[in-house]
């Protein structure tokens, strides 16, 4: 074998099979899958905000149906090909959140699901399939080979002191993400919605912490009046993070940014889902709607 002065470069992100170890409720509205497989040796996640693509089965099919990536494919041919697969056997594919990564004893990696328990017309198939699931249920991931990868999305500045936070309950992996990453010199103030107080989660972080838990079935107010009331730190380089419902987060953003003065470019902000469309049709929308 001829060792090279340089190793291969490696692509930010490739396929993973991996499959169903076991699964918890965290609450009447989240349930924890665990995975496992032999190929989570080559994932490294980026932590915080870590997102991935989940490629899912449908009913009565074994194992998700996937096109075989080809060498030197950008990803356009690939999604071509994913694209010409007939809807009823195309793999389902969903965007979430990395919850968990571990690597001893054994390589696993932890995904929450949100169920809709009060609103099941609400359910999609990746919420579906989660509660069916059983160990050894096949799935694939798209997901980071290396650490520092594009989808990680909370990314500071350098000096910022003070992060302002919100999310709801599709969003609390990623909050939770970014709050045990946070440095213990930052000041926090988060916002975080669940339908039940049951669904309220730990928060393991460093920085010093302000927490608003606003519980819909106790008729909390908005997140918008929320964060227009609060007080918060006159600091020299805040940074805020929004993610979850698109129309809430957009209206927290254009009140932090005509309101409350920060840069544009401060405000990171991801919409997990729009209400009233699937994300199958929140992918085929324009970026700016």
């Amino acid at each position: 074998m001829t060792v090279t002065a340089e190793a291969p470069a490696v692509a930010p992100f490739r396929f993973f099979d991996l499959q169903v170890d076991r699964k918890r409720r965290l609450g009447p509205s989240l349930l924890r899958v665990t995975f496992t497989g032999p190929e989570l040796a080559d994932f490294h996640s980026g932590g915080r905000d870590q997102s991935l693509s989940l490629f899912l089965p449908h009913p009565g099919q074994d194992a998700p149906v996937l096109p075989v990536p080809e060498p030197g494919d950008d990803g356009r041919a690939w999604h071509a090909a994913y694209r010409a697969i007939p809807d009823d056997e195309r793999a389902i594919m969903r965007s979430y959140t990395l919850s968990g990564q571990r690597r001893h004893p054994a390589q696993e990696v932890d995904i929450d699901f949100v169920l809709h328990n009060d609103d099941p017309a609400a359910a999609g198939p990746a919420c579906r399939w989660a509660e069916a699931a059983r160990p050894g249920d096949k799935v694939v991931v798209l997901g980071p080979a290396v650490s520092d990868n594009t989808a990680v999305r909370c990314r500071p500045q350098d000096d910022f002191d003070h992060i302002l936070m919100w999310g709801d309950e599709t969003a609390l992996p990623a909050a939770l993400g970014v709050l045990a990453w946070l440095p213990a010199h930052v000041s926090a103030h988060v916002w975080l919605e669940v339908p039940h107080r049951a669904d309220i989660q730990p928060i393991l972080t460093a920085a010093r912490l302000t927490v608003h838990w606003l519980v819909r079935d106790e008729n909390a107010p908005s997140a918008l009046d929320a964060v227009r009331a609060a007080r918060l730190p006159d600091t020299a380089s805040p940074y805020a993070w929004l993610a979850g419902e698109s129309g809430t987060m957009r209206e927290l953003r254009r009140h932090l940014v005509r309101e409350r003065g920060y840069d544009k470019r401060a405000v990171t902000f991801v919409g997990y889902w729009k209400r009233g469309l699937s994300e199958d049709a929140l992918r085929e929308q324009p970026a700016d709607a």
